[in-house]
């Protein structure tokens, strides 16, 4: 039997197909099974080895956790007026990392001139593909509304803050400011930062191949911030800035200050600086008007400080209110140098050494204690000591040890040279004289409620003893008629000192200042001024610092319904026992 092969044609040759070679068949078989193991290899090693990879490489394709901003929380004064809040806004975010859902070059045009940013910036991220970069923050609602409505793609929008200083410059040396974070940069803003930042959240959401939110998986809800409410009262502190303003301005000073102290729980109800920065506005915190002069700043008091030596030597019991103190013609040389007064005050009491600001004669009562005395006197007022008061910047300034003291460094000291101390210090120091002898702690903080505890430094006797001198001061007759307030009683002191230079002191320049208690009678509040650098008309303390004293304390009793009081008697008499 014939058999038949069965025939296969290939482009019209005809070949059995017994004829094809067997190694063809093997080699595709091999190539099939080479393919099926690499594919197995890889499978292994995505699923597998690099497994946690991927995995985390599909999450942040397709996963993204956007930030929750806590709202900061507010700055208020004692009486709950805002004086730092945070408004609600939007922060634009751009997600490049598809280029498919990227915006256009037009498109981006387009956002750089709504939201005022570069468009050089914007093609950068989408060139690189960044998967998160901000466009802008704390963009307004409206605007931010009306950049999302374009519906561009890539372009994102998340909640946010913006810090807003109700009262601008007003209190901002002491407020400080926050910056874009929301974290404190400085004054309270940076002192008390965490407490009032709270803690951001997140939400958790699942994005499809367009960027497009589809579904949320997780939320961590934001925990705002804690209110702080200061001791400052909003009213105070308007009088008080206007005042020192008006008063640099006035008299072309390089810088003033004032304080506004609670004569007895020690709250700081005011302190203003000038010149000074818009808390709001970025580009005016620059250089000095950044700085709180009131607690940074230090320099040499003059006769502000003439009370705490005249109120130690009456707690020694070393002289009386009455005591004879001869002046010597105005001059008294010591050690080699010459003490001088502004002029012949010829026989004086003690009363009259504070009446008249006499340096010969508060050299001579201070050349009656001892070194260590005035030493631990100046420290128990708080001299060379940071206040505590809850402010930034804070400084001790400077007492040397009584041990190195010569003569006239010992008399110098008496009458305000060759000491430094701010302005803060100045006005705490003079609660000795409101509170019957008791020093209180300074705060910028509210004490509403708490119970103060002072330190007591000189009797109650002999504090009131000084309070009368002081009074005197604001006579016709003392260096501060100008700083007599119509229908209030006032106690205070002046102080006009040279300013220390790289050639010695400069008679040209000087430090004007006043600190005064009102109302004198019963002590409610203690108000600290000083002018560095007066130019036009008097330099002399009374005279410069006294009107701008006058406008804050007028305003300060009427604000906090202080009635006006009627005058005392004189300081009581004492035995008269002559100092030569």
């Amino acid at each position: 039997m014939r058999r038949s092969h069965k025939v296969l044609t290939y482009s019209g040759n005809p070949k059995p197909l017994n004829a094809i070679p067997k190694w063809r068949s093997y080699f595709v078989g091999a190539a099939f099974t080479a393919a099926f193991m690499l594919l197995a290899v890889r499978a292994m090693w995505v699923q597998g080895i690099e497994g946690d990879f991927y995995r985390q490489q599909g999450r942040i394709r397709q996963v993204r956790e956007l930030p929750l901003h806590a709202s900061r929380g507010k700055i208020l004064d004692r009486t709950g007026q805002p004086l730092a809040m945070s408004l609600a806004t939007r922060s634009l975010w751009l997600d490049a990392s598809d280029p498919s859902a990227a915006p256009s070059e037009q498109q981006l045009e387009v956002i750089g001139r709504l939201l005022d940013r570069p468009v050089v910036a914007l093609d950068k991220s989408v060139r690189e593909r960044k998967s998160f970069s901000y466009v802008r923050r704390q963009v307004d609602l409206k605007l931010a509304d009306q950049v999302m409505a374009l519906g561009i793609p890539g372009l994102y929008e998340q909640k946010d803050y913006r810090r807003f200083y109700p009262e601008g410059n007003i209190a901002a040396n002491v407020i400080g400011f926050a910056g874009v974070d929301g974290s404190g940069q400085e004054g309270i803003e940076k002192a008390v930062n965490g407490q009032l930042e709270g803690h951001d959240g997140y939400r958790r959401v699942l994005r499809n191949g367009h960027g497009q939110v589809i579904q949320t998986l997780g939320l961590v809800a934001p925990l705002d911030g804690q209110d702080v409410t200061l001791s400052l009262d909003q009213r105070v502190q308007y009088a008080a800035f206007k005042a020192v303003r008006e008063a640099v301005q006035a008299t072309h000073a390089r810088s003033g200050s004032a304080i506004v102290l609670d004569a007895h729980s020690g709250e700081i109800l005011a302190m203003a600086n000038w010149p000074t920065y818009d808390s709001n506005a970025s580009a005016s915190r620059v250089g000095m008007a950044m700085r709180n002069r009131a607690v940074t700043d230090v320099f040499e008091p003059g006769s502000v400080m003439k009370p705490i030596t005249i109120a130690l030597a009456l707690q020694k019991g070393v002289v009386s209110p009455t005591t004879i103190v001869t002046t010597g013609g105005g001059k008294l040389r010591l050690d080699g140098a010459t003490i001088h007064d502004d002029k012949n005050f010829g026989t004086l009491t003690v009363s009259g050494v504070v009446q008249k600001s006499s340096n010969v004669g508060t050299t001579k009562i201070a050349l009656l204690l001892s070194p260590k005395d005035m030493w631990q006197n100046f420290r128990r007022v708080g001299l060379g000591r940071i206040p505590n008061a809850g402010l930034p910047g804070a400084v001790s300034g400077t007492v040397r040890p009584y041990q190195h003291w010569r003569r006239i460094e010992q008399a110098t000291m008496s009458y305000g040279y060759g000491l430094s101390v701010s302005l803060l210090q100045l006005a705490r120091l003079y609660t000795t004289f409101a509170n019957d002898g008791r020093i209180v702690p300074a705060s910028i903080f509210s004490r509403k409620g708490q119970a103060i505890r002072g330190q007591q430094v000189y009797s109650p006797r002999v504090a009131r003893q000084v309070r009368a001198m002081m009074r005197s001061v604001v006579s016709a007759d003392g260096t501060a008629p100008l700083a007599a307030v119509p229908g209030y009683s006032v106690a205070g002191k002046t102080g006009t000192a040279y300013q220390w230079t790289k050639t010695g002191y400069d008679r040209q320049q000087y430090r004007a200042s006043f600190v005064g208690i009102i109302p004198a009678s019963r002590p409610k509040v203690v108000i600290a001024v000083s002018i560095d650098h007066p130019k036009v008309g008097s330099h002399f303390g009374g005279a410069v610092a006294g009107p701008p004293f006058v406008k804050i304390a007028t305003q300060t009793m009427q604000m906090l319904n202080i009635p006006p009081d009627e005058p005392n008697g004189s300081a009581q008499e004492a035995v008269r026992r002559p100092i030569s």
